[in-house]
């Protein structure tokens, strides 16, 4: 008997057993429980608790059903688990906070953001989501595949026709064995807008990039909202399937009694339990680690979600928000990887292949639907044809069915006589007395008519693919349009993130900096031109002895360049100073630059990109000029840079790009001008001196220095507010370093040069005055004359109060719409007496300190 028994033991390879189970293991994990599948964004048990709804017929517009019935459903039919999963997973479906379209319409406790779990199964109760519908629409026409279940009692399907893209929309989390998915929620009119431009390219042939997608997709949309801070992350998740995101609660920094502060909390990050977040708040505060919080209480209501932090009077409010979004999940890191089934095997898919394996899953699911509805399109053409038949012959029909002994032999008697087909013989055996009216027989004739155009839509869908992909659109659009929403998580701006450019409009802007050295940006809408004499519009809220020193004209993209009296450099992105109104001071330089004590700005220069074959030009106050490659300040340190080696009573005062084929043109105070071609300088390092550009009279400064090629004539203006404009061809070529020529006549009534510009006849000016008032001109309506001579008013001006300085109007007029171009170009040609008449209207709202 031993013998027999140790006859039956079989050796084996413990290490190759548990290899085996392990991978049967994992893989079954893999395949059917932790991964969606990419077509439908479904786990295996979600995908059954949806198909066991339908089955109960626990629609939408039927009443809720206890959770313990579809729970025991599923379980019994499809998913050979625990129950606690099935109802984990119903749980999930919904929770407004966990997806950002539930798939279920849950009614009773089914947990909180708090962390709070749902009760008990045997209470709750639910019924499937108006959207889910969507998910399982048109799973009877033989769109998707079905298998046996676990018992092989019962067919299931192995998909969802998924009629919107789910995996997306919803996203989705799990943990398999050896790999982990977490995919974000997204905008449902954003991921339908990705997937009709897909459609749109496949029509046109046209190859679709990411970066199309990107354009469209523009991030994950939370259903808790929230801030996503910058754009990098999500492009690197959209591109390689792997990225971090940034997420930062939304808050707010109310102001209480007593000079007090609250910071008020009014949306979190997706997956941050909220009743943790006030402990972990609590806890710095007692260890602490954040100073200040006098209160903290959670006042959440019905209206929505609202945490309070009160702090003490002598804080920073600031100081200690950001401490908050270091220590707690105030800010929170979602980590995206998107981790799918592709036709059963696991797959990291950027954003094009989610949506393309969607799109393919698609056109099956559509073109089965169509084959099944022409199906029994022809079917049923195929009875009627019989029908009319027997009608076009009623009285032969009724007889040899009257005559006949057995139903079988009329039938064979009809289709031997009428050359029928056996379905088409029955049915007029079958048909009944009131089919023989004229009614039924124009009932018969128009649907065979409507049977015939339906077939043959639906053969040209079979037959050509992109009538195909225009039906998918058709059907998608309309989703989107049905249950689609606003985005509820925003994209903010990261300061380290410079692909946050991409969300910042391209648009025309005013910069303006005051000689204590305030900054701001401005539209451009803010100066509408006027006629010179005009007494202009205020600019500013001046503080005593400040006024603008610096005005320009570029676009939020461009970088600003900002030269310093130490010969130092310092670089800004435009966007990235605060856009404040036209009467405003603005802020000060030094919150946006870090200058050193006793550092001014002296100059400033807007710049695009920094190409080869370009050049800085510097001219100082006391004549010096300078050139140095552009590229050689392409890569300026957040502390700023080395630009220009200065004498100590010198500073600089203007700076242009070139190409080393200029004619520079220096203007002094005292109204004299030189003219000499830029190479005759030399080309420098970035920590030189310069050579000498101008021989200077005693006391005399440079107060403006351009480029021939910026236009064909020069606007000057003086202290007084006269101007004029010369043609640059007045000013004949000289070497540097010469005393140069008189180019204007300075008298008692003009007052010393201020501003000098190259003008073309159609730009506009501006001018500012020590008083911040502004005045738009057009360059036409400024005479033109020659060299030795002062010029006309431009600007009417109270005892007391002189020209500052001046900026021409450089827009792009690309930035500008359409609407707005017309509108301009139709404000130009208003007449002189209208302009006078709006010039007056607006001079005395400004006389009786009124907001112009």
């Amino acid at each position: 008997m031993d013998d027999k028994i140790f006859d039956q033991i079989q050796q084996v390879d413990l290490k190759k057993t548990m290899e085996s189970s392990y991978i049967d293991y994992a893989m079954s994990v893999i395949a059917s429980r932790a991964l969606p599948d990419v077509r439908d964004g479904l786990k295996p048990v979600q995908r059954r608790v949806l198909y066991s709804m339908v089955e109960l017929g626990n629609t939408p517009d039927k009443p809720h059903r206890k959770c313990a019935r579809i729970v025991g459903d599923t379980m019994g039919k499809y998913h050979p688990h625990g129950d606690s999963s099935i109802y984990g997973a119903l749980v999930n479906m919904a929770q407004d906070w966990s997806m950002r379209y539930t798939l279920v319409d849950g009614h009773g406790n089914f947990g909180s953001v708090d962390g709070d779990g749902a009760a008990a199964m045997r209470y709750t109760e639910a019924r499937l989501s108006k959207i889910s519908l969507e998910l399982i629409k048109d799973i009877g026409k033989n769109t998707v595949d079905f298998e046996p279940n676990f018992d092989e009692t019962e067919k299931e399907p192995t998909v969802l026709p998924s009629r919107y893209p789910n995996l997306l929309v919803n996203g989705t989390t799990g943990i398999a064995v050896g790999m982990a998915t977490n995919i974000p929620p997204h905008n449902l009119r954003e991921v339908v807008n990705a997937v009709v431009r897909l459609i749109d390219n496949d029509i046109e042939d046209k190859e679709t990039t990411i970066d199309e997608l990107i354009d469209v997709v523009k991030g994950p949309d939370f259903p808790t909202g929230g801030i996503i801070l910058g754009t990098s992350g999500i492009k690197e998740a959209y591109r390689t399937g792997r990225g971090k995101i940034r997420v930062r609660a939304v808050t707010n920094i109310e102001p209480m009694e007593n000079g007090k502060n609250r910071i008020v909390v009014t949306e979190l990050p997706y997956n941050v339990n909220k009743a943790r977040l006030i402990e972990k708040i609590a806890e710095l505060h007692k260890d602490k680690k954040i100073d200040g919080i006098t209160d903290l209480r959670d006042e959440t209501s019905r209206e929505g979600m609202r945490i309070v932090v009160e702090l003490r009077r002598d804080v920073n409010p600031s100081v200690v928000l950001n401490l908050l979004f270091k220590h707690t999940q105030l800010q929170d890191t979602f980590g995206v990887i998107n981790l799918a089934l592709v036709n059963g095997e696991p797959k990291v898919l950027n954003l094009y292949d989610l949506l393309n394996y969607y799109l393919i899953h698609q056109k099956d699911v559509v073109t089965r639907r169509t084959k099944f509805d022409l199906d029994k399109a022809e079917a049923r053409a195929h009875i009627v044809e019989g029908l009319i038949i027997a009608q076009d012959n009623i009285d032969e029909v009724i007889s040899i069915i009257r005559s006949s002994q057995t139903t079988q032999q009329a039938k064979t008697r009809l289709m031997e006589r009428f050359g029928l087909t056996d379905e088409q013989s029955q049915a007029i055996v079958d048909m009944r007395l009131r089919a023989l009216t004229g009614l039924e027989r124009e009932k018969l004739e128009a649907e065979y008519k409507e049977l015939m155009a339906q077939i043959a839509q639906l053969k040209a869908i079979l037959a050509d693919e992109k009538k195909l992909l225009g039906v998918i659109r058709e059907e998608i659009i309309a989703i989107a349009d049905k249950y689609g929403d606003d985005r509820k998580t925003e994209i903010g701006y990261d300061e380290y993130d410079m692909s946050m450019e991409d969300l910042i409009p391209e648009t025309n802007t005013v910069i303006t900096m005051t000689k204590v050295g305030y900054i701001k940006r401005m539209s451009t809408d803010n100066f509408k031109a006027q006629h010179r004499g005009g007494k202009g519009i205020k600019g500013m809220e001046t503080i005593e002895d400040d006024y603008i020193v610096e005005m320009l004209m570029t676009t939020s993209h461009h970088y600003l360049m900002f030269f310093t009296n130490t010969g130092r450099v310092y670089r800004i992105k435009a966007y990235e100073i605060p856009e404040a109104s036209r009467t405003s001071r603005g802020t000060a330089i030094i919150n946006l630059i870090p200058l050193q004590p006793d550092e001014k700005i002296t100059a400033m220069i807007p710049i695009k990109e920094y190409e080869d074959d370009k050049y800085l030009f510097m001219a100082t106050r006391n004549g010096i000029v300078k050139k140095t490659p552009i590229k050689d300040y392409e890569n300026i340190r957040k502390n700023g840079l080395a630009a220009i080696n200065l004498r100590e009573d010198d500073k600089l005062i203007e700076v242009k790009v070139t190409d080393n084929s200029e004619d520079i043109l220096l203007f002094t105070k005292f109204g004299q001008c030189i003219r000499f071609k830029e190479t005759d300088v030399r080309s420098t390092g970035r920590t030189t001196m310069g050579v000498i550009g101008m021989n200077l009279a005693p006391n005399d400064v440079i107060i403006a220095m351009q480029t021939a090629s910026m236009g064909e004539a020069v606007l000057l203006v003086s202290s007084n507010g006269l101007g004029k404009r010369t043609r640059i061809d007045e000013f004949t070529t000289q070497n540097r370093g010469g005393k140069g020529v008189k180019c204007y006549k300075i008298t008692e009534k003009s007052g010393n040069l201020v501003g000098v510009k190259s003008v073309e006849n159609d730009d506009e000016l501006m001018l500012i005055t020590t008083e911040g008032i502004i005045i738009r001109i057009q360059v036409s309506d400024v005479t033109v004359l020659g060299r030795i001579t002062t010029g006309v008013k431009l600007i009417n001006l109270k005892e007391g109060v002189s020209v500052a300085s001046i900026a021409k109007v450089v827009e792009d007029k690309t930035l500008m719409p359409p609407e707005e171009a017309k509108e301009e170009n139709d404000e130009s040609e208003n007449s002189d007496e209208d302009s006078a008449e709006n010039n007056n209207s607006h001079a005395e709202a400004i006389e009786n300190n009124t907001e112009a």
